[in-house]
């Protein structure tokens, strides 16, 4: 992500940056578990990774991506980014780490997300620095707080 917007400086957009960071980490180790033919420690990794990735869509997509799908604009770059997050979802419910094959759909996966991760950081973030007002950051951020119980 570029430095230079002012995204990182937004507590929502940090928050949301911050578990991009999480995700692909998690999403790395487990390849790197498959790597070293450690099945059960890559499972449990996919799995820690589908926790992060489900509260952080749901704070996006009720949040950031509602409030800027109202313009038309915007709703045609965010529509697919939910269908990614729904195909990535239901990946990682029905994958089999000890399936040779799987295990290369899941070396792809991961490497997709760093693609799927751009367009909202380069793109969509840097966007709505600009597109929402007051109660449009109010409300993105209300869905983010319902998505994560006691988060900050």
């Amino acid at each position: 992500m570029c430095q230079y917007c002012g995204c990182r400086d937004i507590p929502l957009l940090r928050d949301y940056i911050a578990e991009h960071e999480r995700v692909v980490n998690i999403g790395g180790s487990a390849v790197r578990a498959l790597d070293r033919g450690e099945c059960d420690r890559a499972r449990e990794l996919l799995a820690a990774m589908a926790d992060e990735l489900r509260s952080h869509w749901r704070g996006e997509e009720d949040g950031l991506f509602t409030v800027m799908a109202r313009d038309e604009l915007f709703a045609e770059h965010i529509t697919p980014l939910v269908r990614e997050h729904r195909e990535l979802e239901e990946f990682l419910d029905t994958v089999d780490v000890s399936d040779p094959g799987d295990q290369e759909l899941i070396r792809k996966a991961v490497f997709d997300l760093y693609g799927h991760i751009a367009k909202e950081e380069d793109g969509l973030f840097p966007a709505s620095l600009t597109a929402l007002d007051g109660s449009e950051w109010d409300e993105a951020i209300a869905a983010w707080e319902r998505a994560h119980p006691g988060g900050r």
